[in-house]
């Protein structure tokens, strides 16, 4: 294959398949009124056949070539892993809902908790799993079942709940200490992890509090306790060691993995189904996500694409030429890594780029290096809960069978959390550390694992 042209410039031709995308998918929506009506994976592929068929940086590629540029972006190392979080999710969500787990928990919920806060309560309780998990994924797969199995016996929105559930898990891939993308944009501006989280925090809790009070005003059903039944506490400890596993910073393929097999030991014990019936339940939730995983698949493959074709670096280009003074900076790095997630549908892949020319114009503009850590990390993560072809709105809808875009206006952390950050780069705010005299480390996009 014939090197793709080295341009610093770069091809505006390289964005026009996602243009073509986002323009077909959002028309056929506002049309008929249902995002549903034109299926996401038939939009990626109209997408990548577009791809294809444009010359861009790579004007003497033939199709073979671009074949094998699409397949190595829809083969890397973490769209499969992210491919195995989708299944070992699907197959923890169908054998704890075999086993009744979800209906304990969701009995907990309903008897504990006021109805005034039941659903600030599951915001709340999704950004502490993200935080001791490091990863909104696992904080989907775990949450998102009791969310809606609370929403339909207290009559809740299940769009909501799913906004309500994607919210509280970028709170933790945006500020925990273990997650991936808040490890690679510290290390990107040559700053400790620490340092970037008590920048971090100072922005992220009072989109939190807000976020929480608002969810307060939200309607709740009336929910009959009576009819609930007794609580059969031990058909929630699946849950716990999933929580208590990611506490101790276990990786969050093992610790789905640990909750699987404890909800086929305590559903055998307790007789909920056979072994063979619980093999079953594995199989049916590894294989409900099998139209996400297409999705994923096609959506790295598309993104390869689109950077061989000189996309992603004519957006650098153009982006960085328009910052000017501190403010223009700070506004450059937040859109830059916002269209770049926009582009990538994975924050860590987005920060990964971005980060060098984020480091560059925070030199350029005094931008303190943990203030541009937390912009890089803080707008990956709105992007990736309101873009519905992201990795978390697409695992949400398909374990509750809804649209992902249905799911958008209820994101509502996310949005808050965009409002909130806006007003603070349009102040001063910009603590001041001092940049080691180490050499940043630039890391390889696709060796990197999402969160």
């Amino acid at each position: 294959m014939k090197k793709q042209a080295n341009t610093d410039e770069g091809n505006f031709i390289g964005l026009l398949p996602l243009i073509f995308f986002l323009v077909i998918y959002i028309s056929s929506g506002l049309i008929t009124k249902n995002f549903d009506s034109l299926p996401l994976l038939v939009a990626m592929i109209i997408a990548c056949m577009i791809a294809f068929a444009l010359k861009g940086d790579n004007k003497d590629d033939k199709f073979s070539d671009k074949l094998v540029v699409f397949c190595k972006g829809a083969g890397q190392e973490t769209m499969i892993l992210m491919i195995v979080i989708f299944m070992l999710a699907g197959a923890f969500y169908y054998v704890t809902k075999s086993m009744h787990a979800v209906d304990a928990v969701t009995n907990i919920g309903l008897t504990f908790l006021p109805s005034s806060f039941l659903i600030p309560g599951i915001f709340v309780l999704g950004c502490v799993i993200s935080f001791a998990m490091g990863t909104s994924m696992g904080t989907v797969a775990a949450l998102m079942p009791i969310a809606a199995n609370i929403g339909q016996m207290a009559d809740i929105s299940l769009p909501l709940l799913a906004g309500v559930v994607v919210g509280g898990a970028m709170f933790g891939d945006d500020l925990s200490l273990i997650s991936a993308s808040a490890i690679i944009s510290a290390k990107t501006q040559d700053v400790t992890i620490f340092e970037k989280f008590k920048t971090n925090a100072i922005i992220v809790v009072p989109a939190f509090v807000l976020t929480t009070f608002l969810l307060t005003f939200v309607q709740v059903g009336n929910v009959d306790i009576l009819s609930l039944g007794a609580i059969n506490w031990v058909k929630i400890l699946p849950y716990v060691i999933v929580i208590v596993a990611s506490f101790m910073n276990i990786n969050v393929l093992i610790v789905l993995i640990l909750g699987i097999v404890s909800a086929v030991v305590i559903g055998l014990i307790y007789g909920d189904f056979t072994l063979i019936q619980a093999m079953n339940s594995i199989h049916k939730g590894m294989l409900s996500m099998a139209d996400v995983s297409f999705i994923s698949i096609v959506v790295g493959g598309l993104a390869q694409l689109m950077h061989h074709m000189g996309g992603i670096q004519w957006l650098l280009a153009k982006i960085t030429k328009r910052a000017n003074g501190p403010v223009g900076g700070k506004f450059s790095i937040a859109f830059l890594i916002l269209l770049l997630d926009l582009i990538t549908t994975n924050n860590t892949v987005s920060i990964m780029i971005a980060g060098p020319i984020a480091k560059d114009l925070a030199k350029t503009y005094d931008i303190s290096p943990s203030y541009t850590a937390s912009i890089l990390d803080i707008f990956s993560c709105v992007g990736q809960g309101i873009i519905p072809y992201g990795a978390q709105l697409l695992l949400a809808s398909s374990i509750v069978g809804i649209s992902a875009a249905s799911i958008v206006p209820y994101s509502w952390y996310c949005m808050v959390l965009f409002v909130v950050s806006v007003i603070f780069l349009l102040t001063k705010f910009s603590p001041k550390e001092k940049r080691p005299g180490t050499k940043n480390e630039i890391l390889e996009p696709q060796k990197s694992i999402g969160s």
